[in-house]
């Protein structure tokens, strides 16, 4: 980032701005191959490469390349598009079609001279649609070394020789990587159908007005300055093989457009931050006019949002348009020395405009938390993240993927095993997680109902005294206060705020999931007298052996709230997670043939 970057320079001034910028990059480079998955390989003796991986390599030339010198997006999300595209026809055996592209945030700019490098795979498919993971590498051919760009999910729709979907085949995932890549894709599916209805929910809730009584200076400008409006005709090089318009160039299209629209706000250059999630909402193809609209919807004080619409008017029927996607890109304006500047007010114009202005400050709001809970690391504190009708979406799709995240580690090792209840340690640097593994004899479904019911919690585990229902957010959703015997010595008891998140699988052979993690609420506020504690990730697998029995499997991460416990158990000094877990099974074998739940 230009800032830190910066203050990084200012201890060494010795050393050109040049060196201390590649040693930065090389220092991400080995980060990032601390990351990077050793070989899988297979019983023949090959090295395993997945069969939907796609790669490119382009060298930047200055016909790819903005008045800087650098990348233009619009081409770069031209090469993406079309590196995901192959990576999915290869898995769908026929043509397929960009449906949606997930929020793309880029993290650095490209230039004429480097070389970049797309790697796209299939992550999972669907019944007709399936997700596509892109990696975008920046490489100096001259020292070698690489950093990362961005990375992206795609979601493509096949299409056969008629006019009706495709069934498509599983995706069979080998690698540790690939088996988490294809866990996490279901719950992005589940968020994505839910986006939209987000937006809406924030926006019908949202106290925030446009301004009424802006005065007319120099730091505000009219909304209606900034209005640019575009047409392009769409040739043979700008669709596939069966005219329909490739999903990247008019994602490029739109970038142009935006690209204009943001320069006339600022009365500069700006720099292209990162571009929402959107759907494509209706094709088009050669010989349509694609008509493109931008407009700055909001400025904040450092960046500001510009909505793009695309519709095509058909070459049959000239008066029938067809609404292909809006898009909202975020831009900034950087001054000579690489720092951010502070931007005017924008006048959003009356009726549309004003709407536009209040959504923009929505998804502004939704970015912000969604990158707040994102970025959250285990040695922050509080751990726990502020929960409101807002950020619930992510605030799930959060707590379900650390789980899944942590239970697709590997090396996890056996520390001791009591009553067919087997614990396992990872030590990963500073970080510590526990599972617990045992095998019951109840249907899973019975399972699933009994345990993600936390209020009974208290029947079989010692470590918590009472769970209360606080909010109950949806069927898969609900927020509880618990409380439990403290392990601090200057209290007798400590508490927590949890959110409980649940899924049913997605397809055969997934999981069932329970995943616990810690909010903040108002209606929850720290007590008198109690240890307000912490969970950053826990929760429990359901697995099905047979028809009556389920393997549990219970994760948790450390934290100070509840190592004291676990570690007793390691030491050998306790066997109380053991107990806990011999009680678990009486339990649900007691309540195994009560009335079940329709989940």
């Amino acid at each position: 980032e230009a800032g830190s970057t910066k203050a990084v320079l200012s201890l060494r001034p010795g050393l050109s701005t040049e060196v201390w910028i590649s040693f930065l990059m090389m220092a991400e480079v080995k980060e990032m191959e601390k990351l990077e998955e050793p070989l899988f390989i297979l019983e023949n003796g090959d090295v395993y490469t997945n069969p939907t991986e796609v790669k490119m390599s382009q060298l930047i030339l200055p016909c790819h390349a903005n008045h800087r010198g650098e990348l233009s997006t619009g081409q770069l999300l031209k090469w993406m598009d079309t590196t995901a595209c192959l990576s999915a026809e290869r898995h769908a055996n026929c043509p397929c079609v960009t449906a949606s592209v997930d929020d793309i945030d880029f993290e650095h700019t490209l230039s004429i001279g480097q070389v970049v490098n797309i790697k796209a795979k299939v992550n999972r498919a669907f019944n007709t649609s399936l997700e596509v993971g892109i990696t975008i590498m920046c490489e100096d051919p001259l020292s070698g070394t690489q950093w990362k760009v961005c990375k992206a999910f795609a979601t493509f729709v096949a299409r056969g020789s008629g006019l009706g979907k495709v069934q498509l085949k599983p995706v069979i995932p080998r690698t540790s990587e690939e088996q988490m890549e294809y866990s996490i894709a279901a719950e992005r599916r589940r968020m994505r159908l839910h986006h939209l209805e987000t937006i809406k929910d924030l926006v019908s809730s949202c106290t925030i007005q446009a301004e009424s009584n802006f005065e007319e200076s120099q730091s505000t400008v009219p909304a209606g300055m900034t209005r640019v409006e575009s047409i392009e005709l769409v040739l043979p090089p700008h669709a596939n093989h069966q005219s329909n318009t490739f999903g990247g160039q008019i994602m490029a299209w739109m970038e142009s457009v935006a690209t204009i629209s943001a320069s006339r706000f600022c009365k500069g250059h700006p720099v292209l931050k990162s571009i929402d999630m959107f759907h494509f909402r209706g094709p088009s193809q050669v010989g349509d006019r694609i008509s493109l609209k931008a407009i700055v919807n909001n400025a904040f004080k450092t960046s500001f949002e510009v909505g793009v619409c695309a519709e095509a008017y058909h070459q049959e029927d000239w008066e029938r348009k067809t609404h292909i996607n809006s898009a909202f890109l975020t831009f900034v304006m950087l001054n000579k020395d690489g720092e951010l500047s502070t931007l005017p007010r924008i006048k959003p114009e009356p009726g549309d405009g004003e709407r536009r202005y209040r959504e923009a400050s929505a998804r502004k709001k939704i970015r912000l938390d969604r990158k707040y809970i994102i970025s959250r690391k285990q040695t922050e504190v509080p751990l726990s993240v502020p929960w409101d009708p807002s950020n619930q979406v992510y605030l799930s799709y959060n707590n379900i993927s650390a789980l899944k995240m942590l239970a697709a580690k590997q090396n996890w090792v056996l520390n001791c095993t009591q009553n067919k209840a087997k614990l396992f340690t990872l030590e990963e640097g500073q970080f510590l997680s526990f599972k617990v593994e045992m095998s019951v004899s109840v249907n899973i479904k019975q399972v699933f109902m009994l345990l993600s019911d936390m209020s009974r919690r208290h029947e079989w585990d010692t470590h918590y005294q009472k769970f209360e229902l606080i909010q109950k957010v949806d069927e898969d959703d609900v927020i509880y206060h618990v409380i439990a015997p403290s392990v601090n010595k200057e209290s007798t008891f400590q508490d927590f705020v949890l959110l409980a998140s649940r899924r049913v699988p997605c397809a055969d052979g997934d999981p069932y999931l329970i995943a616990l993690r810690s909010v903040s609420l108002p209606a929850a506020p720290p007590t008198e007298g109690l240890v307000r504690s912490e969970v950053l990730c826990a929760g429990f697998t359901l697995s099905e052996e047979e028809d009556t029995r389920t393997r549990i499997t219970y994760y948790i991460q450390a934290t100070p709230g509840v190592l004291p416990y676990i570690t007793r158990d390691i030491t050998g000094l306790s066997a109380d997670l053991c107990k806990v877990f011999e009680a678990c099974n009486k339990f649900l074998e007691q309540n195994k043939d009560m009335d079940k739940v329709v989940l």
